[in-house]
């Protein structure tokens, strides 16, 4: 995949591609059906198949000082749109020149005459420009004399309402991750390189794997069922866990940080990236009264964990990743 974070001066060969435009953030189903139409005109057109998003995130640029909202960083998303097969990735910098534009300059002159595109696939809600005064009934009326067809995509729903990033904002945030994984199309996965910690859970019998978090919007604090990919090293493959998510109000911290405890494996992992899925809401994050009580609970845990990957067909043992 290339990335490309300006749209500017690009060389003739990273123009020219069908493309879906928004921001991504999350991939839901719903993206993915904006997607899946920008793949197909592509194949049907003979042009690259390419997306184009947002950096920071618009919401990020016109309220600075809001507390973190994204559900992924751009290297996350980044890394899955390469796994979904895009070819071209537009990453245009969010700053008050292209905050400034009218929306019809932003058809003319960014998706025009700088992407060369030949097709987009936008979503029925998407909106741009300044003012957020362009729709996709103006993206159909003047994609044609800039040089690219239209295709809209209808918004992604079911039963329980559309499938969108605030959705699943909602469902992370009450520790509903089997309700975002139903609008995401698969577990919420948190992912970074393992750090050294307190290793204080080496002396209790439950050594982690200890991750920093990064400025995103984060799930609600507690203990979750999980499953833990790692990615590199010599201990690659895919792990039941159990995950702590917070601050360990047992140790009175600070900053928030996430603890997996793989279960039945031995090895160090330090170093190696981890993308972390979590399954299944176990319980808050609590204070014992000792260090006996705390251990009891993290036996619980790990028995509550078997029980709710089992009830999700999640492995309970180490198996190769995926794919």
């Amino acid at each position: 995949m290339r990335r490309h974070c300006d749209y500017r001066g690009l060389a003739a060969g990273d123009r020219g591609a069908a493309a879906a435009i928004g921001n991504f953030d999350g991939l839901h189903l719903g993206h993915q059906s904006v997607l899946a139409l920008a793949r197909a005109a592509a194949a049907e057109i003979g042009a690259p198949f390419g997306v184009i998003t947002f950096e920071p995130h618009p919401r990020a640029f016109f309220d600075p000082d809001a507390p973190p909202f994204r559900i992924m960083s751009a290297e996350a998303r980044a890394h899955r749109l390469e796994k979904l097969g895009v070819e071209q990735l537009y990453e245009l910098p969010f700053d008050a020149a292209l905050a400034g534009l009218e929306a019809e300059e932003f058809i003319s002159r960014v998706l025009g005459a700088a992407l060369g595109l030949r097709h987009l696939v936008a979503g029925a809600d998407f909106r741009f420009g300044r003012g957020r005064r362009g729709d996709v009934a103006m993206l159909r009326a003047l994609g044609p004399s800039a040089g690219f067809g239209v295709t809209v995509a209808p918004l992604v729903r079911d039963a329980e309402g559309d499938f969108s990033s605030s959705a699943i904002r909602a469902a992370l945030a009450e520790g509903r991750p089997e309700d975002a994984a139903r609008m995401l199309g698969h577990w919420h996965r948190i992912e970074g390189a393992v750090v050294h910690g307190d290793k204080r859970g080496r002396d209790f019998g439950f050594p982690t794997a200890n991750i920093w978090l990064e400025p995103l919007n984060l799930p609600k604090f507690g203990v979750y069922a999980a499953t833990v990919d790692v990615l590199t090293g010599p201990h690659r493959g895919r792990y039941p866990a159990a995950a702590s998510l917070g601050v360990r109000p047992m140790f009175d911290g600070k900053r928030p940080n996430l603890e997996a405890y793989l279960l039945d494996f031995s090895g160090d992992l330090y170093g190696a990236e981890l993308s972390v899925a979590l399954v299944s809401y176990l319980r808050p994050e609590l204070r014992f009264d000792g260090i006996e009580g705390l251990v009891a609970q993290m036996w619980e845990d790990v028995a509550e964990t078997r029980r709710r990957l089992a009830e999700a067909g999640q492995p309970l043992a180490a198996a190769p990743l995926p794919g």
